[in-house]
């Protein structure tokens, strides 16, 4: 059904994702998305802002540091100040760190290696915006691709987002369980997703935009958009 939600994706030269990410919107929306480009800072008014996966600036000098510093991430800053909900997937969640918006940093993975597959993810926290469409504790399969997604920070910010339920989501066995063998890039205590101090800010390595259709092979990442549509549009 449609709805009178607007949201709107930034592209970056080297994003790989906005279209995917776009697709799932819009199905969520039922309406357009709006493609911004990065160089353009004037952002319209919308209602929901993505940053999308990829390889902005080819990840030269550092994975999003370049792109953090586009014209258009001063009025992402500035809308999530005013509260506006700002989702990052994987190199989004590079960028926002980059820019500020979320504490930590996103380091090569521990085996080095360029990681593609799916995993499975436990919701630590399905009392925001971005998940309140699932339940606490459950367990659900996303892919990954990435090559820099260990999420690193030192031990009193790790304690104070866990203390502030700012932990989203984590890597788990299919039980639910957190566990070494479970983490594929290193992630510090198995964090794949983490929320800014006001719970508007969404910072997630795995992609739910490439499992939110039965076409791609499963919904799991379904609910977190029409969740987020349903949560604007109310």
């Amino acid at each position: 059904m449609p709805t009178n939600a607007k949201a709107a994706v930034i592209v970056f030269p080297g994003s790989n994702c906005d279209r995917d990410m776009k697709v799932a919107l819009q199905a969520a929306m039922g309406g357009d998305v709006i493609m911004h480009w990065h160089g353009d800072a004037d952002l319209p008014d919308v209602d929901l802002i993505a940053v999308p996966g990829g390889f902005s600036y080819g990840d030269y000098l550092r994975s999003g540091a370049m792109a953090a510093n586009s014209p258009v991430m001063q009025s992402v800053v500035a809308r999530a100040g005013r509260g506006v909900p700002v989702l990052g997937v994987c190199n989004g969640f590079q960028i926002l760190t980059e820019a500020g918006l979320l504490p930590g940093a996103l380091m090569r993975n521990a085996g080095i290696n360029f990681v593609c597959k799916d995993v499975t993810l436990r919701i630590d926290n399905a009392a925001t915006v971005f998940t309140r469409q699932y339940q606490e504790g459950q367990v659900i399969r996303i892919p990954v691709a990435h090559h820099d997604g260990n999420y690193f920070a030192d031990d009193e910010t790790l304690d104070r987002l866990e203390g502030e339920g700012r932990v989203a989501f984590r890597y788990c066995n299919p039980t639910g369980a957190v566990t070494r063998e479970a983490n594929p890039n290193g992630s510090r205590r198995n964090i794949a997703g983490i929320l800014n101090k006001t719970g508007n800010v969404l910072g997630m390595m795995p992609h739910p935009e490439r499992l939110a259709d039965a076409a791609l092979g499963g919904t799991d990442g379904k609910p977190m958009f029409d969740g987020l549509i349903e949560a604007i549009a109310a």
